[in-house]
Parts: C-alpha cells; structure tokens; sequence
C-alpha cells in the first residue's frame, strides 16, 4: 500500500492538501491518509465492478425469485457502505505496518530470489494461502458462537446480487479479509503483484455474489464460482471456500452445485413459468428496487 501512498502524497496530499511542515513519513499523517485512501480505494471498487457487473452479467429474472427480498439492491448497498468503513480501521493498521516496514513485501524483481519465476509463484502460494485461510475462517463464523451475531446477516440475500458481495458486518467482513493481509508478512511478495492481488480478489467477490453460472466443464468442481457459493447462501453449510473447491473437498463441506444439476434458482424460476403460465412472464411481479 506503501506506493499508492507515495502516489497519493507525490501528486495531491503534500501539494495540495495537507500544510507543508507536516512530513510525508510522520505517523499521524500516514495513519489518516492511508484510513482516507483505503475507504476511498474499497468504495471505488465495490461500486465500479458491482455495478457493471450487476448491469452486464447478473441475470435480473432472479429478482423474481420468491426468496429475493423487497428493495434488496438498496439494502445490499446501504449495508456495504456502513460495513466498509469500520472494516478499513483494522485493514489501515495492517496496511501501516507495511508502509512502516514490517512485512515481506519488496520493490524490485532483482529482490525475489527466484526472479520472475518467483514473482509468479508468489501469485499462486498467495491464492492458495488465502483460500485455506478463509476456508477455515469462513466455516469458523458458521459456528453457533458466531454465526448469528456476525455471519448471519450476510446469509440475508439469498438470492444474492452482486452487491451482497461486501455487505457483512464489519467483524465478518475483515475476518474474512484477513488472509489477504497476513500472506505479505509471512511471505516475500512484490508490491505491485500485491495491489494487483488486492484488486483482483474485490473483483473475484463480486464475481461470485453476480449470478453467472457459467463454468468450464473440465473447471466446474475445481473451482468456487458462483453457482457453488449461490448454493452457500441457499444451503449454508456448503461451499465455504473462496476460489478453489480443495479444502471444501478435504472439510468434507463440498457440494455439487445445483445449477449444475438442473435444480437451481434459474431452474426453479423455469418451473414457476410452467406451472403458472398465466402470471406476467409466467411469475410474479418483480419486487420494487
């Protein structure tokens, strides 16, 4: 996060915003620039790719489905935009003891000591990482103790949209993020990889709250796309992992998903048309946004 601060101090923060004899590396400073820049960062993402995906990808025949809840886009993103910011707190002190120097985190491809090969290799030791790690944290916060208190609420949307993707309670929502955080202080990983990581994994949230089936054959029980967490929030005792199927398989929580079986939401939706042919669109009305 160190070179989106640098960034951000370069070109706004030090010529225009903050007063010149307050230093660019004082604590204080770096604290609420990188609580500002964090908020900012997480509101852009959430809100650029929820909704071209929520445009352009998710399917809008599910807001007939009978367990999609009135106005839920709205509440979906009201509940988001209070959530993100008590998350940032715990992720901006992270995110300070990077810039501080504490992490593995490095600048330069000639610091690896495998080069490229180990740029890339990072990359993968990082999606694994992350997936065991929410895998556990993930089906940790479908115990009694937890569930209701913090889990339950992101259990809500049933039928999710895209915009279910961020909208947890904040204890849930960094619980969750914590693998992502914790991998760079455990393991050398390029700077500019790990923003990208960061980017991509916002984006792979979203991707699997949208709806979209769509899965290679030959890929379908190796990765958790959206069918497979579509049946998480139907079923909930399935399907805790994020990108991979593995430890779903090894915890014994794996199931087939059931777009794949003809019996999913789409496939429900098609038996109300046939049963009620004379409803609009053969279903009900669809619930006002």
């Amino acid at each position: 996060m160190d070179l989106v601060l640098e960034a951000a101090d370069q070109h706004l923060l030090t010529p225009y915003v903050y007063p010149a004899g307050w230093p660019e590396g004082e604590p204080c400073r770096q604290l609420l620039s990188l609580f500002v820049i964090t908020n900012l960062g997480a509101l852009a993402l959430y809100l650029l790719f929820g909704t071209l995906s929520y445009y352009f990808i998710f399917d809008h025949e599910l807001k007939k489905h009978p367990q999609f809840l009135e106005n839920q886009v709205r509440r979906e993103i009201c509940y988001a935009l209070r959530s993100l910011p008590w998350i940032s707190v715990p992720t901006v002190a992270l995110f300070f003891a990077e810039v501080r120097g504490y992490s593995k985190l490095y600048d330069n491809i000639e610091d690896s000591p495998y080069g490229w090969s180990g740029v890339f290799l990072s990359m993968l030791s990082f999606l694994f990482f992350t997936d065991m790690g929410i895998y556990w944290i993930h089906r940790g916060l479908h115990h009694k103790l937890f569930y209701k208190r913090f889990h339950k609420p992101h259990h809500l949307w049933k039928i999710a949209t895209p915009f279910a993707s961020h909208a947890f309670h904040p204890v849930d929502g960094f619980m969750q993020s914590l693998p992502y955080h914790v991998y760079p202080f455990l393991f050398p990983l390029h700077k500019v990889t790990y923003l990208g990581l960061y980017i991509f994994v916002n984006v792979w949230t979203i991707s699997i709250h949208d709806g979209d089936y769509r899965v290679p054959r030959f890929l379908r029980h190796v990765i958790n796309g959206s069918a497979h967490h579509t049946d998480h929030h139907l079923y909930f005792d399935y399907n805790y992992g994020q990108y991979f199927t593995l430890w779903d398989k090894i915890g014994g929580s794996y199931k087939s998903p059931t777009s794949f079986e003809g019996k999913g939401p789409h496939d429900y939706l098609r038996k109300l048309r046939e049963k009620d042919p004379g409803a609009p669109n053969g279903l009900p009305a669809s619930k006002s946004e």
